[in-house]
């Protein structure tokens, strides 16, 4: 029998090591496994540094075809619209002069922006096909929370319509959430909806203990509970809560790592004081160290601005739990994360107003190494009865069978 085929459309693939392009990876090897003829269809560059890739290749059971994009920096704004412009005409391009299969299933991500406009084309010229959408950044809202479009503006109502016949096209739409999935119901019919969150990208077989070197480097010598932001910092982040708790932790032994990257880590930089000794910088982990990174600590930081609820899911939540380590959030309660820290029980969701009976319990916690070991264990088995990417993986193979 002919398997059925699923066309993934994202800008970046392996070999690049961009997390989304390695979430992408990961679902075309699971797909693979499952019985799927994939065919991915990404850029001819890297993320990175525009290096060009093969045309062609294949690679875990899976065809890779690279399509040919110029050289232009996806690192600024005019770089990153005109790849958007560009490889959306290139699927739509695909979509009339690829040859056709029975059954066939296309999958849209969502780099570039605006990518799940290609449903549109792609519904017209293969009526046959089936469409799903795997949303990670919702737009225009994320542009307006960011700040780069006027909520009401022409643009923002020209893009709301164009995307409202995009998404009236794809019979499945994965989101990162419940908040995503509310904002997306303007957009779509609740039966197309459905959750599949990103897994993580070291997900070990057990909890792992902190390696003791490492530890000392982030956190310093006879740490009690050690807190860690790993990852990027970018406008989407918050920080103000975590440096008035670490000001209320200062000298109880509970120290604060902040080991990320992105246009607000200079911000945070200026904004810790000289008497703030409990507060300390780190550099980006590259992937090879990571899981001594994220293991290291006792707890990781996850923040998002309230304004950007829904336009996405912060990663690094899959992350810390997958490691067993629980979460403290800084975000809006009606984030998908702050709603799983209560459903699981798996961290604190940190404000203004609760912030001196959140330094209590952690120092409850940096007092009890049993309590903290239980916390751990039930973490690492919330994600992996949850969050792990066998759980997502069998979600999309529910979820695609139906619509073949």
């Amino acid at each position: 029998m002919t398997r059925p085929r699923v066309v993934l459309l994202y800008h970046f693939f392996h070999p690049d090591d961009v997390v989304s392009a390695r979430q992408f990876s990961d679902l075309a090897v699971g797909l693979t496994e499952r019985g799927y003829d994939v065919l991915a269809l990404p850029c001819n560059r890297t993320w990175k540094n525009n290096t060009a890739l093969p045309a062609a290749e294949t690679w875990a059971g899976g065809t890779i075809r690279r399509l040919w994009r110029p050289a232009w920096a996806q690192a600024s704004n005019r770089g990153r619209i005109l790849n958007a412009l560009w490889m959306i005409a290139a699927w739509s391009w695909q979509a009339l002069t690829l040859p056709r299969s029975p059954g066939e299933v296309v999958i849209i991500g969502t780099d570039p922006v605006l990518s799940v406009l290609v449903a549109w084309p792609w519904k017209f010229l293969r009526p046959g096909s089936r469409v799903a959408h795997w949303c990670f950044d919702l737009y225009p809202e994320a542009a307006v929370a960011d700040g780069l479009v006027r909520p009401n503006s022409l643009l923002a109502k020209a893009l709301t319509a164009l995307l409202k016949q995009a998404y009236h096209r794809c019979s499945v739409i994965a989101n990162l959430g419940p908040c995503m999935r509310d904002l997306l119901t303007k957009y779509s019919s609740p039966s197309a909806l459905t959750t599949i969150t990103p897994w993580a990208l070291i997900e070990p077989s057990a909890v792992v203990s902190p390696d003791a070197t490492v530890r000392a480097n982030l956190f310093g010598a006879g740490v009690k509970l050690g807190l860690l932001y790993s990852g990027s910092f970018g406008r989407a982040h918050r920080y103000r809560e975590f440096l008035a708790l670490a000001r209320r932790l200062r000298g109880t032994g509970i120290e604060f790592c902040f080991a990320g990257r992105g246009n607000r880590a200079d911000e945070l930089k200026t904004a810790v004081e000289a008497a703030d000794v409990n507060v300390r910088f780190a550099g980006f982990a590259p992937e090879s160290e990571l899981e001594l990174r994220l293991t290291a600590c006792d707890l990781h930081l996850v923040s998002l601005q309230e304004e950007w609820t829904g336009t996405v899911v912060p990663s690094k939540f899959f992350g810390a739990l997958a490691v067993g380590r629980a979460v403290l959030f800084a975000g809006s309660d009606q984030s998908a994360i702050a709603k799983w820290i209560h459903e699981h029980r798996v961290g604190w969701v940190v404000d203004a107003t609760n912030l001196p009976a959140v330094a209590i319990e952690l120092q409850w916690l940096a007092e009890n190494p049993a309590e903290r070991s239980a916390l751990q264990k039930h973490c690492w088995k919330v994600y992996q009865q949850h969050f792990s990417k066998q759980c997502q993986l069998e979600a999309w193979t529910d979820h695609l069978t139906p619509i073949l």
